[in-house]
C-alpha cells in the first residue's frame, strides 16, 4: 500500500483527532466529513474501536500499512517493557519525528520532506531516509547549505515548548535524542493497548 496523499484535514476530521499537531482542522469544523458528518453517530463496534486507534496512530505518524505492522512486530521482539509502549517509542525514534520534535519543521509531513530532500545530517553525515532509527547521543544538524532556508527559520521561531527528551541549540540549528522517551511524555488521547489487542485478535 503506497504512502496516504491526500487531505490530511479530511482525515483528522474522520478520526476526530489533529494529525498537523495544530488543532486547527478540528477548531473550524469539528465533525466528520462529508454530507452526513454533522449527524447521528452510530456507536462503535469494539473492533471499530480498535481500528480508529490504529488509524490515529499510524497517520500521526505518516506511516504506510506496512511500515505500521512491521515496527509493530519489531517492538514485540523487544524483552523489556510493554510492547504497545515500545511500538510508540520506536515511532518517536524515527529520524523525521526526532526532526519535527526539535522544531525544525512545523509537522511531521514537513520534517519527512526535509530528510528526503537531504537537509537533515546525522552525526554529520547527510541522511535522507526518514525512518533512520535515532539512537540516544546522536546529533542531528542542519546541513550547513541549507541553514539559511526561511522555512527552517519560520519553524524553529514559531517552537513554544520542546519535550524534555531532546536538547536543541537554536544558533548551530543541531540537537540530539537525549534520552528514550517515557510513556507519559506521550500523547496521552492515543491508548496503544487497543492497537495490541487489534493485531492480536
Amino acid at each position: 500500500m503506497s504512502r496516504y496523499t491526500g487531505p490530511s484535514w479530511r482525515v483528522s476530521r474522520r478520526l476526530g483527532v489533529s494529525l498537523s499537531g495544530t488543532g486547527k482542522e478540528l477548531a473550524r469544523r469539528p465533525f466528520a466529513p462529508g454530507e452526513h458528518g454533522q449527524g447521528r453517530r452510530s456507536k462503535l463496534s469494539e473492533y471499530g474501536t480498535q481500528l480508529r486507534e490504529k488509524q490515529k496512530l499510524r497517520f500521526t505518524y505518516g506511516l504506510t500499512e506496512r511500515q505500521f505492522h512491521n515496527l509493530f512486530v519489531r517492538a514485540g521482539k523487544i524483552r523489556e517493557g510493554k510492547h504497545g509502549v515500545n511500538f510508540m517509542i520506536l515511532l518517536e525514534r524515527r529520524l523525521d519525528n526526532v526532526v519535527y520534535r526539535l522544531g525544525l519543521a512545523t509537522t511531521r509531513r514537513q520534517a519527512r520532506q526535509l530528510v528526503n530532500h537531504g537537509h537533515i545530517t546525522v552525526d554529520g553525515k547527510r541522511l535522507d531516509i526518514p525512518s533512520y532509527e535515532v539512537k540516544p547521543g546522536q546529533v542531528i544538524s542542519v546541513r550547513e547549505k541549507s541553514k539559511s532556508m526561511q522555512i527552517i527559520k519560520d519553524a524553529v521561531e514559531a517552537v513554544v515548548g520542546r519535550p524534555q527528551y531532546v536538547e536543541f541549540d537554536a544558533d548551530k540549528l543541531e540537537g540530539k535524542l537525549v534520552r528514550l522517551p517515557q510513556r507519559e511524555e506521550l500523547d496521552a488521547d492515543l491508548d496503544e493497548s487497543l492497537i495490541v489487542e487489534f493485531y492480536n485478535r
